[in-house]
């Protein structure tokens, strides 16, 4: 098997109750990602992984299959990488899986378009990369902060203000998605490792849903952008 989409989707949520299932634009918010998922050319397979077998169900019923995960590894201090491992672990005893990619899309982040996985698997592929992230550009930002009770400027000398045009480009890891090769994650115990990529999307496409407050908003730039028609 050439690509795996693999969802971590866990029952439990501290800023919103059962937040994977709420409704985001009509639909259940993990559907968006699933969709997302189903949609990629390259993605042969989509699992969710789930301690909640209310998410199980409904993701049955979208057509994918799915992972209980064990409630050890399905606590607020449980890592990702924990739920891969044990995703991976499960497709190849249970299907005999081995994938060359697995694709990791956070469900808190549905502004995308499927077209986002198509390309950056390409790039992935093309630049011959081990692991990669999803980023957006931080453009011209004078970033500052707060260090030994003295609030300072961090990227520039606001002594000596150059023009916003002149600051270095950096990029802001948005966790939208990644994409790994399994002994990565195997070899580095991280999602990141090896040569590492990164895959630039629009700004807008970086907002998540945390809390409450963030649901409206999110759902604001999805119609606003035209997202919300499974693109």
């Amino acid at each position: 098997m050439k690509s795996l989409g693999i969802i971590l989707a866990r029952g439990g949520s501290k800023g919103i109750k059962n937040k994977n299932l709420i409704n985001f634009c009509g639909k259940p918010l993990l559907e968006w990602t699933i969709n997302h998922c189903r949609n990629c050319k390259y993605i042969e397979e989509t699992f969710v992984s789930s301690d909640s077998e209310e998410i199980l169900d409904f993701s049955v019923s979208k057509g994918v299959r799915t992972i209980l995960r064990p409630n050890n590894i399905s606590e607020d201090r449980s890592t990702s990488e924990s739920g891969w491992y044990h995703a991976l672990d499960y497709v190849y005893e249970k299907y005999g899986y081995s994938p060359k990619l697995v694709i990791a899309p956070q469900v808190t982040s549905p502004i995308r378009s499927f077209f986002d996985f198509d390309k950056a698997i390409e790039k992935f592929e093309r630049q011959k990369l081990d692991s990669l992230l999803s980023v957006n550009i931080i453009k011209d930002f004078f970033i500052w902060k707060e260090k030994d009770s003295k609030f300072i400027s961090e990227n520039y000398d606001f002594n000596n203000r150059s023009r916003r045009q002149l600051l270095e480009t950096k990029y802001h890891e948005n966790g939208s998605f990644y994409i790994f090769k399994p002994k990565i994650l195997k070899n580095y115990k991280n999602r990141l490792g090896g040569k590492i990529g990164y895959y630039i999307m629009e700004d807008y496409k970086s907002s998540q849903i945390d809390n409450v407050e963030d649901i409206k908003f999110c759902e604001i730039i999805m119609r606003g952008y035209g997202l919300d028609a499974d693109k």
